[in-house]
């Protein structure tokens, strides 16, 4: 109760609960967000979408996929928003990869990694570390679940089949380590595209590196979240930089480039836009692209799927 009500005078709230289900029942809210260790989104966001909330939940929606899709077959019901925070959808370059992407062709192959190094060490640690609270797939479910959505996201296409497999390289102080460090998983499209990608959680100096390239008939494209205000565009004859300009963007990039070209724009704006675009949908209005519990279910499909692979050793279907 001392920690909510510290924050309840940062944010200059009005009142402090001393559980969700009271926040919940209390009549004076139109929408929460969860944004609580991973074990804890399906129980508070189940209960808010009974009492008619509209639910921001953080992602994995669920640490399994059938509660995952109970969950987004309980939002579709409820006639509810309900969106989950995959937000790197929400770079104006990677709407500006959507929209180029569609002339491109067919598209052959996507590869790529999200790498990170915040838990490089034996003495960094985290609930996400320990799979009660975190999950059973740590580096997959915590950043290899933005990867995949953007992958489906930016291609209209879907992965259905995936080959992984992960590993444990750091010992902790804490204890015996039981989720991966990382992972590499090759995968195919229902289109016949191919991919490969590598995540980890301890890449020495990777801070956040989520990088994204396809390749397609007539043309290639890249993104790259540690230098956002760039798509990398290749052809046979050369190759470029576009560089984020709301004046030469697509109308599918333009309202996520409010700032003038030269006045970088990062990741908090993409956070800005998701919610901006979640508030205007839970008003009535339209917002193409708005990341749905649906979405969560399935990238909560793709994780079962790779850990499936992993404990397998072969190829499973998603």
């Amino acid at each position: 109760m001392d920690a909510a009500v510290e924050g309840a005078q940062a944010l200059g709230a009005e009142k402090a609960f001393e559980s969700a289900e009271e926040l919940i029942g209390s009549g004076l809210i139109d929408v929460l967000h969860v944004c609580t260790p991973n074990h804890l989104h399906a129980p508070i966001a189940v209960k808010a979408l009974e009492a008619g909330l509209a639910v921001i939940c953080e992602k994995p929606l669920a640490t399994d996929a059938p509660t995952a899709a109970l969950m987004a077959g309980q939002a579709r019901d409820a006639g509810t928003v309900a969106a989950v925070p995959f937000v790197y959808r929400f770079h104006p370059m990677v709407r500006e990869a959507r929209a180029r992407l569609a002339d491109l062709g067919r598209v052959s192959l996507v590869q790529g990694s999200y790498l990170q190094d915040w838990l490089l060490k034996s003495t960094d640690d985290n609930w996400r570390v320990d799979p009660e609270q975190g999950g059973p797939g740590r580096a997959i479910g915590d950043i290899g679940s933005h990867w995949f959505d953007l992958v489906e996201f930016v291609t209209g296409d879907r992965v259905t089949r995936v080959c992984a497999q992960t590993s444990v390289v750091v010992d902790r102080a804490s204890g015996p380590v039981l989720t991966e460090d990382l992972a590499t998983v090759q995968f195919a499209t229902a289109s016949g595209a191919l991919g490969a990608v590598a995540v980890s959680q301890v890449a020495p100096g990777r801070k956040n590196r989520l990088f994204l390239e396809i390749s397609a008939t007539s043309g290639s494209l890249a993104f790259d979240q540690e230098n956002p205000e760039r798509l990398w565009l290749g052809g046979r004859g050369g190759s470029q930089a576009l560089v984020r300009d709301p004046m030469t963007l697509s109308d599918a990039a333009k309202p996520y480039s409010p700032l003038p070209a030269g006045h970088p724009q990062g990741f908090h704006d993409c956070f800005d836009a998701f919610v901006a675009d979640a508030y205007a949908a839970i008003t009535g209005e339209e917002r193409e692209g708005l990341p749905t519990f649906a979405d969560g279910a399935r990238a909560a499909v793709i994780t079962d799927a790779i850990l499936k692979s992993v404990d397998g050793g072969g190829w499973v279907a998603c």
